[in-house]
């Protein structure tokens, strides 16, 4: 899926061997660099070609009225989009007063390298310039992951074969508002035409400058954004270190702040200039004393010196992969592939703090930035399995929106709290309300995650302090949001939830949708084991948290009564769970028969047109047939899997892991490892052509899911641990990583065998295959494996359900909407056929 020329395989590094215009916006998203915080995207240190000159903060946004073609009450007022900081990467180098550009320079040497054990961005290049002078260019840049607020980044210039002048000119630039050298404003999007995925764009001032300075070679920039009102400094220091002659100068403007040093360089000495840079933003703070922050940084760094950070940023990974590494042996390209979203993962999510963790980490602005369910559901897993410390802190993020989320729960006529489909701030910030708010499953999405992180670690101190109060909310949302239907007149027969969305947003505002009903039960049974336990185990929690939430005694009781008459739907016709209420009453898209360039679906057709068929844009019932899976039995998951794959367009990148998952689980294990690909190269490969936007963040934590829960076959149902491998035929050995309530156990799956080893901490009990065991401190046991459960080959094709017929004897039938450009006549024929009076 890549060009392995120019992207070679290594299992530990991703290297470039030559520089290309073509698709520099993936390229910036390849080479990307942050911390959870901070994030630099992989621009050239020359500062120009760029697709999106990016430096992202978490959380750092500006905000905007969101204006409705028709206003209703309860839309969306305020949008939210991530903005872009002060450019801090630029560091262009002359010689003979030619600049270094790599689209007509003159390089006869070529690397970029991405180190994935150090978590360093490096470059080499050797220029022959017009007049025969050969340089040799080195940089590399590193955003700290112990000192979130730090980034370095270091330029190494020699002239190799010659004496000649050279300048370096560093650079701080508001790229926000369009201010550069070369004047003008943001380069617009190569890709022409209406994309929902791409951020906002504000064409009035962003940044309004507030403090700015230089003394000797530290420069500052602050700001305060217009509208949101949060605040950002950027303060840098500028390190020569030369046996060369050289003159410093300085310039500062509002926009604008250059260090820049004239060199007489003398041949093959070298001249080393080092950039540290500090970032600090708030919601509150004024800007002066962000630039006090910023100070403080740069000068505890200074003292430690760059080569600490360095070292400290090598331990750092030593330690996250020690915990976190997935090996997969044999195969070195999916290896490299792999270790490549893991490390994605960290960039996103390591130092958010907080924050939650945006739908493209800090690696573009797709998505405005927003917070999705993605978190939740695709994220989190891995966190809580690797470093739960990050769990928690992305946990605490809901917990903090719970205020906003109540009130948007009140304005949509609900009690409880209800968590905003996409935000930045904690308020709603989708316009479009039916692929938006209507995804009322965000709460148990959100309720979910939160069990996980408890059933893995055992935190009762974080549920019963902050979690509980986001089981109780949520919980209480289903109770009114959903109703209670009977008949002959029985009391209490079946509770329904109507005009809800699930995953699936090519079908909107339905009834009964069994994903959202799945995982509500879910969140009602949760919150209501939750309150009980407190009671019985930790009586002072208990009463502060009634207290706290004004909570009746009666409600458990309450939300154990709405879970168990949840309304499942099932057709007996089909012997499958339809997605929701009506969905099998459509016409079947016929999704092998859609030409290629008709895809994704979402950019070539109306929401009517689509809304009409069934057709997926992502995995919706196979979705909870995965996350609820102890509720459903293997026929079942069979029959579901097969009915909505063909029906699955794959056109969002958070479909493809669950049906890796699920294919694996029901036997088509070739299936499942194509899906696993298309997955992990999802950006690498940029399969979706929007990886130049920003990571699929979602899609690398659910490759790890794939892997740990699909191919691996853990499972955690009710808090207990279980093993079903299903290893693809072709890898020999899978090993991973879990951390179960404090215990560390090495997993590996071969095709015979599975080993699990237990480090120090407390006894672990799991089942592999519904055989028990329980491993102490230092312990290890070994269990044979009779294959790696059913094979199935192929795949599910629609035409096995062609002609089946529904509940109301109407037979299937597959179709492709008509794209013309004159209205169909249908034909008199047809009309005699079916009995019509002409």
């Amino acid at each position: 899926m890549m060009d392995r020329d120019r992207f070679p395989i290594d299992p530990w590094r991703l290297v470039e061997t030559s520089f290309s215009l073509d698709d520099v916006g993936v390229t910036e998203t390849l080479f990307s660099i942050g911390n959870g915080y901070l994030g630099l995207r992989g621009n050239h240190a020359e500062g120009r070609f760029a697709h999106e000159h990016g430096t992202f903060v978490n959380g750092f946004h500006e905000t905007f009225p969101i204006r409705h073609a028709e206003q209703a009450y309860g839309f969306a007022e305020v949008g939210q989009t991530i903005i872009n900081a002060p450019d801090a990467k630029v560091m262009r180098v002359y010689v003979d007063d030619e600049p270094l550009s790599l689209d007509v320079a003159d390089v006869r040497e070529y690397e970029r390298t991405l180190d994935l054990r150090s978590g360093v961005l490096h470059r080499r290049i050797r220029w022959y310039t017009p007049s025969g002078k050969e340089v040799l260019v080195e940089d590399d840049r590193l955003v700290s992951f112990e000192e979130k607020h730090l980034a370095i980044l270091r330029l190494e210039v020699t002239v190799l074969n010659a004496d000649a002048p050279v300048t370096i000119s560093c650079q701080l630039i508001n790229r926000q508002d369009g201010e550069d050298v070369y004047g003008g404003t943001p380069a617009a999007p190569k890709r022409a035409g209406f994309d929902p995925r791409k951020a906002e764009r504000i064409h009035e001032r962003v940044l309004q400058p507030q403090e700015y300075w230089q003394d000797a070679g530290r420069s500052a920039l602050s700001y305060r954004v217009t509208e949101s009102a949060m605040t950002i400094a950027v303060v840098a220091d500028h390190i020569i270190e030369t046996d060369n002659e050289y003159t410093a100068r300085r310039l500062i403007e509002p926009d604008i702040a250059k260090n820049v040093f004239r060199v007489q360089a003398k041949a093959g000495v070298p001249i080393r200039l080092t950039k540290l840079v500090s970032y600090h933003t708030s919601r509150g703070v004024p800007a002066r004393e962000l630039v006090d922050r910023c100070r403080r940084t740069l000068d505890r760094a200074g003292v430690e010196g760059v080569e600490f950070q360095y070292e400290q940023q090598r331990r750092w990974f030593e330690a996250f992969w020690e915990r976190s590494d997935v090996r997969i042996a044999g195969h070195d390209d999916i290896q490299q592939a792999a270790r490549w979203c893991l490390f994605q993962l960290a960039q996103a999510a390591a130092r958010a703090d907080g924050q939650g963790v945006p739908a493209k980490g800090v690696s573009g602005s797709g998505y405005s930035g927003h917070y999705f369910w993605d978190t939740e559901i695709y994220v989190l897993p891995f966190l809580a399995y690797t470093t739960p410390l990050w769990a928690r802190n992305a946990l605490r993020m809901r917990y903090l929106m719970l205020p906003a989320a109540r009130r948007r729960a009140h304005q949509l006529n609900e009690a409880g709290a209800l968590f905003p489909w996409r935000t930045i701030n904690g308020e709603e910030a989708s316009a479009y309300y039916a692929a938006g708010t209507a995804q009322y499953h965000i709460n148990a999405d959100v309720c979910f995650a939160l069990a996980k992180y408890i059933r893995a670690t055992g935190d009762n101190e974080f549920l019963h302090r902050e979690g509980v109060d986001i089981a109780v909310e949520t919980a209480r949302l289903w109770n009114t949001l959903g109703f209670w239907r009977s008949s002959n007149g029985n009391t209490f027969e079946s509770f329904h939830i109507h005009g809800v969305t699930g995953p699936d947003e090519y079908t909107t505002v339905v009834n009964d949708n069994l994903f959202t009903n799945v995982m509500a039960r879910f969140n009602l049974r949760f919150a209501a084991r939750t309150v009980r336990e407190m009671a019985e185990d930790d009586r002072d929690a208990y009463r502060a948290m009634a207290e706290r939430l004004n909570l009746d005694p009666s409600e458990p009781e309450a939300w154990e009564r709405a879970a168990e008459a949840l309304q499942i739907p099932y057709s007996t016709a089909l012997g499958i769970h339809p997605q929701d209420e009506v969905f099998l009453e459509r016409e079947v898209w016929d999704l092998e028969q859609t030409p290629d360039e008709q895809r994704p679906l979402l950019l070539h057709f109306h929401p009517l047109v689509i809304y009409r068929y069934q057709v997926l844009k992502q995995a919706d019932v196979v979705l909870a047939l995965f996350l609820q899976g102890n509720h459903f039995t293997a026929g079942e998951k069979l029959a579901d899997f097969e009915y909505y794959d063909p029906l699955t367009s794959g056109d969002s990148t958070l479909s493809a892991v669950v049906q890796s998952i699920l294919a694996a689980e029901v036997g088509y294990q070739d299936l499942a490892l194509e899906y696993f690909r298309q997955s992990i190269f999802v950006d690498l490969a940029d399969l979706h052509h929007n990886a130049s936007d920003g990571v699929h963040v979602a899609s690398a934590g659910g490759v790890w899911t794939a892997l740990v829960s699909g191919f691996g076959g853990m499972r955690d149902h009710f808090g207990e641990l279980s093993f079903d491998p299903r290893l693809p035929a072709d890898w020999p050995e899978l090993s991973y990583v879990l951390h179960w309530h404090g215990t560390r156990l090495s997993v590996t799956v071969s095709t015979h065998e599975l080993r699990v080893k237990a480090d120090d901490g407390d006894p672990v009990v799991f089942s592999v295959r519904g055989q028990p065991f329980a491993l102490g401190s230092g312990e290890e046991v070994i269990v044979p494996l009779d294959g790696q459960g059913p094979v199935i080959a192929g795949k599910p094709s629609l035409q096995q359900f062609m002609d089946a017929r529904r509940e109301d004897g109407t037979r299937l039938s597959a179709s492709v909407p008509t794209v013309t450009t004159s209205i169909p006549i249908i034909g008199v024929e047809a009309d005699v056929e079916h009995g019509a009076d002409v």
